[in-house]
């Protein structure tokens, strides 16, 4: 089985473990490229930006094993600014992410009624200063790498911010599969549901460990991770995640950044 995994300290509770299983192989990406990794089949399953499920050019489901969201703040997904929220003309959107690039969208056009442009923006080419507006970065270089407060004096965490507007969970990635996947492909995805579903449930019981061993490597100091993954992250891909999932996928079609109109189950599950 091959997995399309996401190689952030958050992602830890979900995929640690794995790499050592026989027959298994893990082929890491960010989650903005992770969808093109599972359209081409070159994983069987993959944990992939939310918005995906709308904006892919194949209909997936979802494999309901695991999620990344939050309920509140999440440290790692933050939205800078120069100016007030009102005034924000253009945002430099982080690559890594069309999910937050979704919600960075939502967030400054509902919350603040300012109309956006977002440009896409790749803080690993080096670029401090995009020239814009705002500039929403994602995953560890928040934590490992933050840009200067004095630069960026306006600054907002959109899970944080999401949960004040809606009171609902938010979701950022998820287990997807194509949903017109051949029979030997589903055997495969099958077994990988059960040990990721396994592996999940293995690793929230050995978290210290984990961030032990990790929370160094990516740039993290081991208070803070500890906090963030347990404290602060959501892995269960629970009633209520699927709650603020179907919200989500609402507001991106009314606010025309996802196809207005499906034929597709949106929230389908691949049955293992």
């Amino acid at each position: 089985m091959t997995i399309g995994v996401v190689r952030y300290i958050n992602t830890l509770p979900l995929i640690d473990g794995l790499s050592g299983l026989v027959g298994c192989t893990l082929v890491p990406d960010v989650p903005a490229r992770l969808i093109d990794r599972l359209v081409s089949g070159t994983v069987d399953i993959a944990l992939c930006s939310v918005i995906d499920v709308l904006r892919s050019p194949v209909p997936v489901r979802i494999v309901p094993v695991g999620m990344l969201g939050c309920c509140g703040r999440t440290l790692t997904v933050r939205l800078y600014a120069r100016r007030p929220w009102a005034e924000v003309r253009t945002v430099a959107a982080d690559t890594d992410s069309h999910t937050s690039r979704a919600l960075a969208e939502l967030v400054l056009r509902q919350r603040f009624g300012a109309q956006p442009t977002m440009v896409d923006f790749d803080h690993a080419s080096g670029a401090r200063d995009p020239g814009t507006d705002a500039m929403l970065l994602i995953g560890d270089k928040v934590i490992n790498d933050a840009p200067a407060n004095d630069m960026w004096p306006q600054q907002l965490d959109l899970g944080e911010e999401w949960h004040a507007w809606t009171g609902l969970p938010f979701v950022f990635a998820t287990w997807l599969v194509r949903a017109d996947a051949d029979e030997a492909t589903c055997a495969r995805v099958r077994t990988a549901a059960r040990v990721l579903d396994h592996q999940r449930r293995h690793n929230a019981e050995r978290i210290d460990g984990i961030v032990r061993r990790e929370a160094a490597a990516h740039g993290w100091p081991e208070e803070l991770a500890r906090h963030y993954l347990v404290d602060l992250l959501r892995f269960d891909f629970d009633q209520a995640a699927r709650a603020g999932l179907a919200r989500f996928l609402q507001e991106c079609r009314a606010a025309g950044l996802a196809p207005a109109a499906s034929d597709r189950a949106e929230c389908a599950d691949f049955t293992w």
